[in-house]
């Protein structure tokens, strides 16, 4: 069960995210695995393509060798119990609880699938925050992210800027796609400061949506999978319009 420590909470507000080892047992992690599995086999809609994205790495196309790689199974909440089970875990809805300070929804945008970063044609993912893919009236967001299997530098683990949900950078150090720009000598600094992640299967990583991280690619010879969702406070409600509000967010009690 997901338990944060004092110390934990200081860490994540600090640092903005914070890893918590063994949370999920192994066996609701292989039976996470084989569900994401038979989806992937079957390409059970709806998908998210590496080709689509166009990372570096990627396909060039649908059509181009490894064009149906897949990179995310998107409506992971509504694929399989186990997911959505995962989703109200009570040990995650108090930790949620704990770092937004209020009751606390997942959001059912972006966030909430199954990440899966295949070896050959899964395309590695620059400096980016999360925060991007979303419209609420504050960009107060955190991301449960579960391992189902190992994860580190050799299949394409996540990397962390410690600290960066709390600066404010000029416009000319992102991209149009608000990546950073690696080019630029304010941002090496930065990226200097890159801090890699070792998950073992059942751990936890809670970041924050402002978090600047990374991905490189997968290497090894086995598909690497993890489960994102996002959660955000009952008072920060998406921006009206927005493709936040239209996915739209489910509150969770304490149980």
């Amino acid at each position: 069960m997901l338990k944060l420590s004092a110390a934990q909470i200081e860490q994540f507000h600090r640092e903005g995210f914070v890893v918590v080892p063994s949370v999920v047992s192994a066996a609701i992690c292989d039976l996470m695995l084989s569900i994401t599995e038979a989806h992937l086999e079957a390409a059970v809609e709806p998908l998210e393509f590496e080709a689509e994205v166009g990372y570096p790495g990627a396909p060039a196309s649908l059509t181009a060798p490894g064009g149906r790689t897949v990179r995310r199974l998107r409506g992971a909440y509504r694929r399989h119990r186990c997911f959505s089970a995962w989703a109200e875990d009570p040990g995650v809805v108090s930790a949620m609880r704990q770092l937004l300070d209020e009751p606390v929804c997942l959001t059912l945008a972006h966030h909430n699938c199954v990440m899966t970063k295949h070896p050959d044609f899964g395309s590695a993912t620059g400096w980016h925050r999360d925060i991007r893919y979303w419209s609420f009236q504050r960009p107060d967001l955190v991301c449960v992210w579960l391992a189902l299997g190992p994860e580190n530098a050799s299949n394409g683990g996540l990397q962390f800027i410690a600290g960066s949900h709390l600066l404010q950078l000029s416009p000319e150090q992102l991209d149009p796609l608000d990546f950073l720009r690696p080019e630029l000598p304010q941002n090496q600094a930065l990226l200097d400061q890159a801090t890699p992640v070792s998950l073992n299967p059942g751990d936890v990583v809670l970041f924050h949506s402002r978090l600047f991280h990374a991905a490189g690619k997968n290497t090894s010879d086995a598909v690497k999978c993890s489960i994102a969702f996002a959660y955000h406070g009952a008072s920060n409600v998406p921006l009206p319009g927005s493709k936040s509000a239209a996915a739209g967010s489910i509150a969770l009690p304490l149980r």
